[in-house]
């Protein structure tokens, strides 16, 4: 009898050790960790796309020359010297209300160093914020109260804060019933904006080290940047242009009757480079360490957040300060891939953390920390 006992409690511990496991691998909690390592795996394998992405790269002279300011003009320009494109930059954010949809997340630190990069490392002569939603906490009511998000109260005297109603913004998607994502609803409207006014178009995780004086001179009505040494596409999250150009307004026309619900990056990263193959008297293109280098793969975004030794640091802060505030001589702006980093590193991101843990991105974005910035954190 006692034996059979002891059979049946090992046959019972037996049946819950996979239901345990099962509760505990896909608790909420634990999902974080199980994407991580599912896209870890991915990106590991000998023959995932990513290691064309993170290939070695050398920039073509016509890169180079586009970067430096010595694009010479095109039989398709027209007569005489082209007004400079304003130095005038371009945010977008809170397109989705966080009070009907909590995961679209409030304008937090990382949007505010993102912002601070525009007016400290770019010398924006006008930064204009574009939104919908931006009230912390957050309102069912667009445009309430912006101020009340911190991060905009400690920005609101360096900004322009430009509000685009929700009937505004339905209204640049193919058809009403659409289900797109708020992100091609801001594909759409950074490009109107550029057609429209001209200047630079930034993604609130992307950072500006240096002013664009080269680029607003250019000759090219568009420059892009290319994305990843492979070359593979010309990535929308930075865009340098003047007001209505050709290209812009050709890219435009691809998006009518468009069902971007069942895509990602096609229009925002595939197009724009099979457009410029089309028509490369219109584009202006960087090397992929102009704006988007290192790139989205599982090895670039550890590279850009893994602590460093105090002598790394050292040799990363001279680096950066011999550049004139990048990583690399060519790199303009830094793309930080926030759909990849975000779980990972770019979420704990905190004054204290920026200000103290020596990382190549800490380094890259301490110094847009205004002085009194510390007491505000998410």
């Amino acid at each position: 009898m006692h034996h059979d006992m002891g059979f049946l409690r090992r046959r019972r511990i037996i049946y819950f050790v996979p239901v345990i496991f099962f509760l505990v691998f896909f608790a909420p909690s634990f999902w974080p960790s199980v994407r991580q390592f599912g896209d870890h795996v991915r990106q590991k394998l000998p023959f995932a796309y990513q290691w064309k992405v993170q290939q070695d790269f050398v920039p073509t002279q016509n890169e180079l020359d586009c970067l430096y300011g010595r694009t010479p003009r095109s039989s398709t320009d027209s007569d005489g010297e082209a007004d400079p494109i304003p130095n005038h930059v371009h945010f977008i954010y809170g397109l989705s209300n966080p009070f009907n949809k909590p995961s679209a997340g409030t304008f937090d630190f990382l949007c505010y160093l993102a912002v601070r990069s525009a007016i400290v490392g770019m010398k924006a002569e006008k930064v204009s914020l574009h939104y919908t939603y931006l009230a912390d906490p957050p309102s069912p009511e667009p445009n309430a109260s912006p101020i009340s998000n911190p991060w905009i109260k400690l920005l609101k005297d360096d900004i322009e804060l430009v509000y685009h109603s929700p009937e505004e913004m339905a209204a640049l998607k193919s058809s009403p019933d659409a289900t797109w994502q708020a992100a091609h609803v801001s594909d759409i409207l950074r490009l109107r904006l550029l057609q429209e006014q001209g200047g630079i178009y930034m993604d609130m995780d992307a950072f500006g080290f240096r002013p664009f004086a080269n680029l607003l001179k250019s000759p090219r009505d568009i420059i892009l940047g290319h994305e990843g040494g492979n070359r593979g596409g010309l990535c929308n999250a930075i865009m340098v242009a003047r007001k209505n150009g050709a290209f812009i307004e050709r890219w435009l026309k691809e998006y009518n009757g468009a069902d971007l619900s069942k895509e990602w990056n096609y229009h925002s990263v595939v197009l724009p480079k099979k457009l410029e193959l089309q028509h490369p008297e219109e584009v202006c293109t960087l090397p992929p360490n102009g704006f988007f280098w290192p790139t989205w793969t599982w090895d670039h975004i550890e590279f850009m957040h893994e602590r460093l030794s105090m002598e790394e640091a050292r040799k990363w802060a001279a680096e950066i300060d011999r550049n004139g505030g990048s990583l690399y001589e060519d790199q303009l702006a830094y793309h930080a891939w926030s759909q990849m980093a975000w779980e990972r590193h770019l979420s704990k991101l905190t004054p204290e953390a920026v200000r103290t843990r020596d990382t190549r991105f800490n380094l890259l974005v301490r110094n847009f920390l205004q002085d009194d910035v510390g007491a505000i954190s998410r």
